[in-house]
């Protein structure tokens, strides 16, 4: 292996392996979500031929 494909070698592994560590952590310390946007439908008005 050249010098080169090792230093690529060197920061593939750091991308990925601390992205990897960091959605741990983030997720340990927030593993749930405080509040959903709205959305969805309150009222169902469409017949159940439209589907």
């Amino acid at each position: 292996m050249t010098p080169i494909a090792i230093l690529f070698l060197v920061i593939a592994t750091v991308l990925v392996w601390g992205g990897l560590v960091a959605s741990i952590v983030f997720l340990a310390r927030r593993p749930e979500v405080a509040s959903y946007p709205d959305g969805g439908i309150a009222h169902d008005d469409r017949d159940e031929d439209d589907l």
